[in-house]
Formats: structure tokens, sequence, C-alpha cells
């Protein structure tokens, strides 16, 4: 009897363990509440209208087509039964030898339920797309007041200068500057306001110096606001209030600020911190022999990383190779521990400006922005994404335009009964 292994979860960590355990005597099933893996890291380029959502998302069953021992689960677990060795989903009940919790995270909004309803997070394609839908509907809504008599409609949000909000920031900026004047010739866009609110001094805190140097003056030359030091404490759909006493008029808020794990219930409090499942070097849930969590949601310390790993994709990808390899091992007493080598990080701030920081090597600017739309082309899954990417990209290198501003919203009508 083959080993049976449950993946909750197909982002980039349970895919790439799903993949790794692909052609082994293991009898694998992903469960996801989505019936495709999303790229993440483009979803900003998703919400400004330069690529589509299916330019960056990948169906499961495509993925595992050609598997003899992969099977694939659309449906959503709500509940994990360890002493049945069994998980619970809307649709049905699965019991495991061996269980794996993917569930990577979600936008947190810090316990402010207002700030979850009025603000747009950005985690997943559906939000991007919305994003894309309502920063469209004002641009439309513009043209009818022709002069800023709304503030509201004239001022785009972005709460969070991590690499998310810092690359929206700068893609809604190149959009004003670029795009907008030819799509509303008879439009001055001169008062619309991109606007970067930080809760830290400098964009980019937790990459190098220079890069957050390069990354601020990138903003200011491509006419973004960048807002240092100041902290979101509410907002009522129509005015976004600061703790400095300062306040922001707009309809468009977008909350890059923060993330928080998928917990799912049934396993005990103390395997559990800061919304993160609590496992040791390799990558076991505290308290179980056969549960393991890999990526955004595990915590695990060690010497480099005494208060855990970062929330990183690379991360993710790598505990989940560790523990591909492991789990294909015969004796437990053959597992390798899990040590993360940090390979670096980058982020873009629009056309030829971009910042990476790798281990010993630090650069900005055009190389910068080569080398991250080379190294993000190649981590596309399939040869035709990575086609039409690269087809959207050159086409909006040499045009400074895209064709892709689509507003496209459910009719209720038609949605599908879930």
């Amino acid at each position: 009897m083959r080993e049976k292994i449950i993946i909750i979860g197909g982002g980039f960590a349970g895919l790439q363990l799903a993949r790794k355990l692909n052609r082994k005597d293991k009898k694998v099933i992903v469960l996801d509440k989505v019936n495709h893996h999303m790229f993440q890291p483009l979803f900003y380029q998703v919400a400004s209208g330069r690529i589509e959502p299916s330019n960056i998302s990948f169906p499961f069953r495509k993925i595992f087509q050609r598997s003899r021992n992969t099977q694939f689960r659309m449906t959503e677990v709500t509940e994990i039964r360890p002493e049945e060795n069994k998980v619970i989903s809307h649709d049905a009940e699965f019991s495991y030898d061996k269980l794996v919790i993917a569930t990577g995270c979600h936008t947190n909004f810090f316990g402010n339920k207002q700030m979850e309803e009025l603000t747009f997070g950005m985690k997943n394609t559906q939000e991007a797309v919305t994003i894309r839908n309502n920063v469209l509907l004002t641009f439309e809504k513009l043209i009818f007041e022709r002069r800023r008599s709304d503030d509201a409609n004239w001022n785009i949000v972005i709460v969070g200068s991590g690499p998310t909000g810092v690359e929206m920031a700068g893609a809604f900026a190149e959009m004003k500057r670029d795009v907008l004047p030819r799509d509303y010739p008879h439009m001055s866009f001169a008062d619309l306001n991109i606007i970067l609110v930080s809760g830290t001094d400098m964009p980019l805190a937790s990459m190098s110096h220079q890069a957050q140097v390069k990354s601020e003056q990138y903003l200011k030359e491509l006419g973004a606001i960048f807002m240092g030091n100041e902290k979101v404490i509410g907002y009522d759909g129509e005015t976004v209030q600061l703790e400095s006493g300062k306040s922001i008029p707009s309809r468009n808020v977008i909350w890059a600020a923060g993330v928080t794990g998928n917990i799912i219930s049934g396993l005990p409090q103390e395997a559990v911190f800061h919304n993160r499942y609590v496992v040791d070097r390799y990558n076991r849930i505290k308290g179980y022999d056969n549960i393991f969590a890999v990526g955004d949601v595990s915590y695990m310390e060690t010497p480099k990383y005494p208060q855990g790993h970062p929330q990183l994709a690379n991360v993710a990808i790598n505990q989940a190779k560790n523990l591909g390899r492991n789990l294909s091992r015969k004796s437990t007493g053959d597992w390798k521990e899990f040590e993360y080598i940090d390979r670096g990080s980058m982020a873009t701030i629009g056309k030829h400006r971009a910042v990476v920081d790798l281990p010993n090597l630090k650069f900005q600017g055009r190389l910068a922005w080569y080398f991250w739309m080379f190294l993000h082309l190649m981590l596309i899954l399939s040869v035709r994404n990575k086609i039409a990417i690269f087809f959207n990209w050159m086409w909006s290198y040499f045009n400074k335009d895209s064709s892709l501003r689509l507003i496209i919203i459910a009719n209720d009508k038609n949605k599908t009964e879930q």
C-alpha cells in the first residue's frame, strides 16, 4: 500500500512539494479552494492592466495532467482531525498517512474590520482584477468631472512600502504619465495623485540602504508621493485617517501593509504562534510526527533566524524542496534539517528602474530592471505563458502602452452557484 500524502494548498510551497513527490512511490492529493496556481509577484501587473490574469495562472489539472501518482481536488478544507488522521472539507473527508499544510497567508488588516471591508487587498487573482476594475472605473468617472471637484476620485492610496506597495505605486505612476494622456486626450491628469503611505521613513525597509534611497528617488521621478513614518488608523470608504492627524480623501485604497497565515482549525493552540504553525527543522508541526507545515504558514526558529523566516516565496520553495527530499527517503534518520540561504531580494519601480540586493552585490537602475525581468520570466511555469508575458512586456517597452485595460465585472444573474 502506497503512503498517502495530503497537501493543503497549491501555492509556491504546496506546488513545489507536489512536483518534488511526482513519480515517487507515494499517493499525493493536492487540495485547494481554487483550481489554479497563481504567480503572486506579478499580481500588481494584473491590477495595473499590464498582463492578463491567465498569463500568471496555471490550472492544477494541467500541471498534473501526466502525473501517475498526484491528484487534485478543488475544495476548501475547514478542519483537521489529527486523532483520526483526517481532514474535513466542504465537500468530503480525506484520510492521510502524512499531512502537509501549505495554506500560505492572506492580507493582514490587524483586526480592523472596517479597513478589511473597504480597502483592496492583493493576495489572489480576484483581488488583483477587482483593483483593476475599480481604478479603471474611477478614470471613467473623472472624464465627467474634468477637474478636481471630488478629491476622493483623484487620489489612489497604497498602504505599505514593501516590494508590493512600491511596485504598485510605480506601475500606476507610469500609467498616469504614459497611458492616461493617450486614453483620455482631452483630459488633464495633473491632479491625479499616486500616494504611497509607509510606516517607515524609507520604502523597502527590509532591503539595503542603497535600495531604499534609490527606490524613493525613482518614486519621486515618476511623480508618486511617498509619505513616510505615517500609520493608517482608519478609513470610512471616503477618507484615510493617519495617526499624525492628517487625512487623505480617496475611494481607491490598496492595502499592502502585511500578511498573516491561513490557519485551519483542529490543531491545539500551542502548535500556533502569531498565526503560523510552529515547526521543527524538518517542518514537522510541534507535537506531531506526521503533520507538517511549509511556506508562509510555518514558523521555524533557527540560529540564523531566531524570529522565524521571512514570509517569502524563496523560503517556501526551498522548504518544500527539502521536505520533498526527506519524505522520499526510506528512513527519518536520513532526513536533513532545513537551512535557508538568502539569495537576495529585488523590486522594480517602473521602466529601467529597479533595485537588486544579492548577498555579495547590490545594484540599481537599468541593469537591475533587466535582471528583475529575466528572473521573473524564468520563474513562470509554462512556455506559453512565458511567451505571452514577454510579448506584453516588449509591446509595453516600445509603445509605453498595453491593450489590457478591460473592465470586467461579474453579472449577478450569471454568477455560478456555490
